[in-house]
């Protein structure tokens, strides 16, 4: 599953957001890094100011998307003509 992916308002990278209950047109964006801080070893994670802030997302009723590989059909499967035959 893919989530949409929306600018956020602090640092404007764009980063997932996930559906809002309730609200169709509104999603949260996603826990993220702040781009002006540096991860020192050792240190707390510091998050952006923009994190789990409710956003309109880029595509209204769409928020989700499943990502499933298009496969082509079996030509050595059995159909269901093949099977049928005349009961009486």
């Amino acid at each position: 599953m893919k989530l949409p992916k929306a600018a956020c308002p602090r640092c404007a990278r764009p980063i997932a957001a996930g559906p809002v209950s309730g609200r169709l047109s509104k999603g949260r964006i996603w826990r993220h890094d702040d781009p002006g801080v540096p991860r020192i070893p050792g240190e707390p994670l510091v998050s952006c100011p923009g994190s789990l802030e409710i956003v309109e997302m880029p595509r209204p009723g769409q928020q989700l998307e499943f990502d499933v590989p298009e496969t082509a059909p079996d030509e050595t499967a059995v159909h269901d003509e093949e099977l049928s035959m005349a009961l009486f």
